[in-house]
């Protein structure tokens, strides 16, 4: 619980986006003082800079592409034993105020999970996810994607369903606590390809081989940092990048992953 909370106040502050909005704000109140209006100068001199670097530059596709690249994808072929999907693709919230599913920028799992589950009819196919909100617990992904799946033409009765889990690491300990894959059993998973090197080095941890099925592309495979005018999205992909490279790093650490950088 303690880790849980510390990772979300802590990247509140030095998620890339927020610490140079954080930054341009210190250095704007460090202007207002005698002592410091020099240190404020530089801080937001050096803030501007970097907001307009990766604003207008792929330098955040230059820090996603390695994990990106980092597990092909291979479709399974012969028998599947069962289709796993990782949350993180819906909005509840809005949901839950609308009345109609939401999905954000991460609705790929949701197409290629329903497609797969199609595609494998012997399958089990399992969603897990509850909510990674520090606040608002009360809002569960599974309701979501049950009606995103529902749309998607995936009978609610045809997918069992894991709402407890707050992050990767308990997505993988309960669902497998859930179905009890069996020694060689062939399983699926769908996640986007930015977060698959923490997702197979987590399953691989507890135990679980997986196949990995990577979607959500967010780069091309081959980055280059020239100019690109999608300024919100180059500074999205730059906040997921170092959220997974950092997650990655403390996992390890934790010993939660079977490897600093997971291949196949």
């Amino acid at each position: 619980m303690l880790s849980f909370i510390l990772s979300k106040l802590l990247w509140g502050v030095f998620a890339p986006g927020n610490a140079l909005v954080l930054a341009v704000a210190l250095g704007a109140v460090l202007l207002r003082t005698r002592r410091w209006r020099r240190a404020g100068r530089r801080l937001v001199t050096l803030a501007a800079v970097l907001l307009l670097l990766v604003m207008y530059t792929g330098v955040g596709a230059l820090v996603a592409v390695p994990l990106e690249n980092r597990f092909p994808r291979v479709e399974p072929e012969g028998r599947i034993n069962g289709i796993i999907m990782l949350g993180g693709a819906v909005n509840p919230p809005i949901t839950a105020d609308r009345g109609d599913p939401s999905v954000n920028e991460a609705a790929e799992r949701i197409l290629g999970f329903a497609d797969l589950v199609r595609r494998h009819p012997e399958a089990k196919a399992v969603f897990t996810g509850g909510s990674g909100r520090l606040l608002g617990q009360e809002y569960k992904e599974d309701v979501t994607a049950r009606a995103a799946l529902l749309q998607a033409g995936i009978p609610e009765d045809r997918v069992i369903y894991e709402a407890e889990s707050r992050n990767t690491w308990e997505n993988a300990v309960f669902s497998k606590e859930m179905v009890k894959p069996a020694p060689g059993d062939r399983w699926v998973l769908v996640t986007s390809a930015m977060h698959m090197p923490r997702s197979v080095g987590i399953f691989r941890q507890i135990g679980w081989e997986v196949i990995p099925y990577p979607v959500d592309y967010r780069t091309r495979h081959d980055a280059k940092p020239y100019l690109r005018f999608e300024f919100g999205q180059n500074l999205v992909i730059l906040d997921d990048a170092v959220r997974e490279w950092i997650g990655l790093t403390a996992y390890w650490l934790m010993g939660r992953t079977e490897s600093l950088f997971p291949a196949p």
